[in-house]
């Protein structure tokens, strides 16, 4: 039976198992296969082409893990590095307005303090007004008087013209005067002689020359008040001259005390206060400065990476303080030179011995949200990060 050849020992030994005196068989060293070169043991019967089969699957998922990997490197690089162009020589810009005095005198009240936030016409601080406030009330009164002086000289005008009307009536009646004595002496002359007295006719040519004389005095007196008038007139217009220095001297006065009270030109923030209250000033001395929320960003970039580099393109800017806020922005403009060509000693080039530097050119990048709401204390000189779209 087929029982019993499998028991038998040719079946034992073909098996390799050999009896152990007890009826069971037990498993010989012979049937052992030594162990795999690479290290794999593979059970008694396998295949020979097991540990290939293996082999080649590892080989090929591992070329395809290569294949995915660079894959997305390469994606990756295209996506997020070939676009862009980016520096860390960058910084914020803004405009800085030195606070000043206009007049000398004391501080007499200070009104803001370091880091404080202000608006356009606040008061920053005061000046002792006194003096100012007597010049103006002195310009006042020079500009009351020199009025007065005006009214005077134009009445003096109005005097001159009755005087003119006055003198051009004997004019008038001179002439009516010589007129009648003419006409007399004509008659004395007409008639003969022995018709008329010696001493008449004498008479009658004294009073025709007087009334002559007479009426040359009134044109004479006519003429000198025309004069007189001409005279007063420029009378009246040194006086309105007068008048108009003193408004003048009125509005420099009222300006001079306006300048006791220095205010923000326009809304920022005040930094470097130097100024204490009781310090006497000096007009043009620096009291403190006004930073407004106008931010840019000046990047340095190398003349290499300006190759697709325009205006109007959009750039991502990381505040080295805030890395965990972005700020938009765009390229408004880029300088017309390298920022070598304008520092103070410029490189000679055409000197001694030449070697190639890749120059830095100036960027201007205008930032989006840089306003009140984001709630940062930006400010110039800070260093930042920006990243420009070129593609």
């Amino acid at each position: 039976m087929n029982t019993n050849r499998n028991n038998s020992p040719e079946a034992i030994a073909e098996n390799g198992f050999e009896p152990n005196g007890h009826g069971t068989a037990t498993e010989t060293p012979t049937t052992l296969r030594p162990p795999n070169p690479n290290g794999d043991e593979s059970p008694a019967g396998s295949p020979p082409n097991l540990d290939t089969t293996k082999k080649c699957r590892r080989k090929i998922l591992g070329a395809v893990a290569a294949l995915i990997v660079a894959l997305a490197a390469g994606d990756y690089y295209f996506r997020f590095v070939a676009p862009y162009e980016s520096t860390d020589d960058a910084f914020v810009e803004g405009y800085v307005i030195p606070m000043a005095s206009q007049v000398p005198g004391r501080v007499a009240e200070l009104l803001v303090t370091d880091n404080q936030q202000v608006k356009a016409g606040d008061v920053l601080l005061k000046i002792d007004p006194r003096d100012y406030e007597t010049s103006l009330a002195q310009a006042r009164a020079d500009l009351a008087a020199a009025r007065s002086q005006i009214n005077q000289a134009q009445a003096q005008v109005n005097a001159s013209q009755a005087k003119v009307a006055q003198a051009r009536a004997s004019v008038i009646a001179a002439e009516a005067e010589n007129q009648r004595a003419a006409d007399d002496l004509k008659r004395y002359q007409s008639v003969d002689s022995t018709a008329v007295s010696k001493s008449a006719f004498d008479a009658a040519q004294s009073q025709a020359r007087t009334a002559s004389a007479n009426l040359e005095a009134a044109r004479s007196q006519a003429k000198a008040a025309e004069a007189d008038v001409t005279l007063t007139q420029a009378g009246v217009e040194t006086a309105s001259a007068a008048v108009q220095q003193a408004e003048a001297r009125v509005r420099q006065a009222e300006l001079n005390l306006s300048y006791t009270q220095v205010t923000a030109p326009e809304n920022g923030r005040v930094t470097r206060r130097v100024v204490e209250q009781g310090a006497y000033i000096q007009p043009g001395q620096t009291l403190m400065a006004i930073v407004p929320r106008q931010y840019w960003v000046i990047a340095n970039f190398k003349e290499t990476q300006l190759t697709h580099m325009r205006a109007g393109q959009p750039v991502e800017v990381v505040v080295d303080a805030y890395p965990e806020h972005k700020f938009k922005g765009h390229v408004e403009s880029i300088q017309s030179g390298a920022g070598a060509r304008f520092s103070l000693f410029p490189p000679e080039n055409a000197t001694g011995n030449y070697i190639k530097v890749v120059q830095r050119v100036p960027v201007k990048i205008v930032l989006d949200n840089s306003g009140p709401d984001t709630g940062l204390a930006l400010g110039p000189g800070m260093s930042v990060d920006p990243k420009v779209r070129v593609k």
